[in-house]
C-alpha cells in the first residue's frame, strides 16, 4: 500500500505561515511524573504566549486518550505509540505555524528522542518537570497512585512502570523549590528569542 502514497503539494508554504503569524513554531514538550504539574504549567506558559500574540495550542495527555489514543492501553507498546502519535500531530501543527505546548509522562527517553526527531531537534524543546513521587503521591488529584499502591491499576509509571529521567533538558523545573510565577518566567525567558524570526 505505501507505494501508492504520495507527498501532498502544499499552495502555502511553512515559511508563509510563519511571515503571517511574524513567528517560529515551536513544540514545547514538559515530561514528569502525574501529577508533577505538567499541565498547570503548560497551561500557564500556553496563557503567556497567547497573550504575547502567539498562535498556540495545548495538546495533553488525558484529552488525546479520550479520543485519537483511546484505543491505546498502558503498555509499554502502547505509551510509546501514544507518544509516536502525539509527535506525529505536532509535527503538523508545526507545519502549520502554530506553538505546541504538549503536557505527556512520556516516561521513556528513546521515546522522547524519537518526538525531537520527528519534528526536527530544532524544533523541540524539553522541560523536564521535576517533581518527587512522594509530592505525587501527596498531590494525587486523580487518585491513581493510590489506587496502583492497592493494585487496582497496574502500569503506573512511577509505581509499577518505570520513568527515565531527561539526562538534559532544555529546562529542569523543581516544583518544590520553585514557584509556579518562577518557572513560567523562566520557560518564557527561554522560548521567546526562539520565536524570532
Amino acid at each position: 500500500m505505501k507505494k501508492y502514497l504520495v507527498d501532498y503539494t502544499y499552495q502555502i508554504s511553512k515559511a508563509q505561515r510563519t511571515k503571517r503569524n511574524k513567528h517560529k513554531s515551536l513544540l514545547i514538550w514538559f515530561t514528569g511524573l502525574s501529577g508533577s504539574g505538567k499541565s498547570t504549567l503548560a497551561n500557564r506558559v500556553e496563557k503567556k504566549l497567547f497573550d504575547m500574540g502567539i498562535k498556540t495550542y495545548v495538546l495533553d495527555g488525558d484529552t488525546l486518550r479520550k479520543g485519537i489514543n483511546k484505543d491505546l492501553s498502558f503498555s509499554a507498546n502502547d505509551r510509546s505509540e501514544n507518544i509516536r502519535r502525539i509527535a506525529e500531530i505536532s509535527n503538523l501543527f508545526l507545519e502549520a505555524g502554530v506553538v505546541i505546548i504538549a503536557a505527556f509522562i512520556s516516561p521513556y527517553k528513546a521515546d522522547r528522542l524519537r518526538v525531537s526527531q520527528i519534528v526536527q531537534q530544532e524544533n523541540y524543546i524539553e522541560i523536564f518537570v521535576n517533581t518527587s513521587l512522594e509530592e505525587c503521591e501527596k498531590r494525587d488529584v486523580k487518585g491513581l497512585y493510590k489506587k496502583a499502591r492497592s493494585g487496582e491499576i497496574s502500569h503506573m509509571t512511577g509505581i509499577s512502570a518505570p520513568y527515565e529521567i531527561p539526562e538534559s533538558p532544555d529546562i529542569e523545573v523543581k516544583t518544590e523549590s520553585e514557584t509556579e510565577a518562577q518557572a513560567v518566567a523562566r520557560i518564557i525567558q527561554y522560548v521567546t528569542p526562539k520565536l524570532k524570526l
